[in-house]
């Protein structure tokens, strides 16, 4: 901006120069001519005056009255006179009048005045040489036209050019004082029209570098005013647009950002510009291994790329199901939809993955469930069909295989029955149905009743049941549910523990939390089987767990229970060694309300 400042300003002095140079010299070429003109004029009166005052030809034929009369009319201006015949001799001179002057006849002036009429001339004299303006007059005889002579008044050009150079310094001198103020002047009013210039231009570039409260300050009643309020009203309206960009944009990132399907923006030029989080852990990359990279190269053949070019050049939506294998194994159902812009041409891809996984694995465990209940109904089911129909055949007469066939009939009616209600109790606790009351419960007390509720189980096979030698505890809980979590480990370690085999409980705390330890001395849990050992219906040994009378549903129904009162459960086995089941339960209820 100093650059155009100076241009201006530069441009401002060079037409005040050129106009001062124009008028100084057109001025001064006139006051020059006005002066000589001036000049030529007084000597033209002059010569009239002495020509109508000498034209006697008495005064003529005297030289010396002559001479008297022509110097008695320059005494008093520094002007020479010069008369002449009508050879062009001269008859007297005031300059010198005692020389002998050659003819001149020959001079301009003096030839015109001859010819009658009023000559000039301006030239270097001959006779003094010096520059001199002439002026000569035709001199005629009184009372009539005949001209006897010519009268020349002259004047040295010394003076007039000592006049004229003084004119001319004064004019140039002005010129000059015309010029600084000028340059003063067009210096402010360069700097009245750019500083409002600069100012916008300083908006400008701070808007350019997303400084968007910038103003201009400065507001001249002006065009360039009109620009300036311009330039604010786009300031404040590019400030509040991008300050809804910003915040359209945060909201979009915190979507992309915190919603669980994974999304992928494929520009036409087939490069990744867009993923959110839960497409890096999907993948298992980072943005910084996916944005700028072109579709194929980060596919690892899961099938995205097929599709995404498909949808590229139909415009089709498509969807699939796609499998990962790494970082593990997953299910997507992946959606392609085309990126159309305002103008409808094609200019992406938007894949969006669903991890439907848990869905696909619940879908399993729903079909295995049904095909396990399935087949854990049919077995008692037979059992009680061919028994009866044995029953019924003719088998009701003999008293001892009926009894037989009946207690048959009613264990696998009780098996049935244990079943049935073990699939309702783990619905119920599944769906979150049963009703949680919590009260401060007594571990030492809570273990007792277990003990007594199983005592004839625990006689029958001969196994010692030890129990906790620490101090009572006292847990904040559901006491039903921890009931059943008791039952289930210590009814389970029964059945698992050879006869004359041992069963140890303890508690201890830690913290906030109860540990509750039911460890066993029976055949343990081979370590391929501990990680399914709490799904449904899942068994190591299937004839044994069948024998024994169980579900395969007790340790399903633990670990559900243990999560409903916010704690978990884990397992330690050795096969042929025994088993370790460690409940988590915190001390104080975390019950909403509670």
């Amino acid at each position: 901006m100093n650059r155009f400042r100076l241009k201006l300003t530069f441009t401002i002095l060079s037409l005040i120069s050129l106009v001062l140079i124009v008028i100084g010299i057109f001025i001064g070429k006139l006051m020059e001519q006005t002066y000589l003109d001036t000049q030529y004029e007084l000597l033209r009166k002059e010569a009239l005056f002495v020509s109508e005052t000498i034209n006697d030809p008495s005064v003529l034929s005297s030289h010396d009255r002559l001479l008297e009369q022509i110097v008695h009319f320059t005494d008093s201006m520094e002007v020479r006179i010069t008369v002449v015949d009508p050879q062009g001799d001269v008859l007297a001179d005031t300059s010198d009048p005692n020389k002998n002057w050659e003819n001149h006849s020959h001079r301009k002036e003096i030839a015109e005045a001859l010819s009658g009429k009023v000559g000039s001339d301006l030239r270097e004299s001959t006779t003094l040489d010096e520059q001199m303006i002439y002026v000569a007059v035709p001199l005629r005889q009184e009372g009539s036209n005949e001209i006897i002579g010519a009268v020349r008044s002259s004047m040295s050009m010394e003076a007039i050019t000592q006049s004229i150079h003084q004119m001319w310094f004064s004019l140039m001198m002005g010129l000059v004082v015309t010029l600084i103020i000028g340059s003063i002047v067009s210096t402010r009013i360069s700097h009245d029209i750019t500083r409002p210039i600069e100012e916008i231009i300083r908006v400008a570039r701070n808007i350019t570098q997303r400084e968007y409260e910038s103003r201009v300050q400065i507001k001249p009643r002006d065009e360039l005013g009109q620009l300036a309020t311009a330039i604010n009203f786009m300031a404040s309206s590019l400030e509040q647009q991008m300050y809804q960009i910003s915040e359209n944009q945060q909201r979009l990132a915190g979507v992309l950002a915190n919603m669980p399907s994974g999304v992928i923006l494929i520009a036409e030029n087939r490069r990744i510009v867009l993923v959110n989080n839960a497409t890096e852990k999907m993948l298992n990359l980072s943005s910084n291994d996916l944005i700028g990279k072109l579709h194929f190269e980060i596919d690892h053949n899961y099938g995205l790329s097929q599709h995404v070019e498909s949808v590229i050049k139909t415009g089709e939506r498509r969807r699939d199901e796609i499998h990962l294998f790494y970082p593990q194994e997953r299910i997507l159902d992946v959606d392609f939809s085309p990126y159309i812009n305002y103008r409808g041409e094609i200019k992406g891809v938007l894949t969006v993955l669903h991890d439907i996984t848990d869905i696909r694995r619940l879908e399993k465990m729903r079909s295995d469930f049904v095909a396990n209940v399935s087949h854990e109904l049919r077995t008692p089911i037979t059992s009680i069909k061919g028994f009866t129909e044995t029953l019924l055949d003719g088998a009701l007469k003999d008293e001892e295989i009926s009894r037989n066939f009946l207690q048959i009939i009613y264990d696998e009616s009780e098996r049935l029955f244990r079943l049935i209600s073990d699939i309702l109790d783990l619905s119920k606790i599944e769906q979150k149905r049963i009703t949680l009351s919590y009260t401060e419960v007594s571990m030492n007390k809570l273990i007792e009743e277990m003990k007594k509720l199983l005592q004839d189980q625990l006689l029958k096979k001969k196994i010692t049941l030890n129990l906790p030698k620490s101090s009572d505890v006292l847990i904040r809980t559901d006491e039903d549910g921890v009931q059943q979590i008791l039952l289930n480990l210590l009814s389970n370690a029964i059945a698992y523990t050879p006869d004359g085999g041992t069963i140890s409980i303890d508690i201890r705390t830690e913290g906030k939390y109860l540990y509750l330890d039911v460890a066993d001395t029976g055949m343990g849990i081979p370590e391929k089987d501990l990680g399914r050992i709490f799904e449904r219906f899942y068994r190591v040994d299937k004839a044994r767990s069948r024998d024994s009378g169980g579900t395969g549903l007790g340790l399903a129904i633990v670990k559900h229970i243990c999560e409903s009162l916010h704690g978990t459960i884990t397992v330690k086995s050795k096969e042929g060694e025994g088993s370790i089941f460690t409940v988590i339960l915190p001390l104080t209820s975390w019950e909403i309300g509670q």
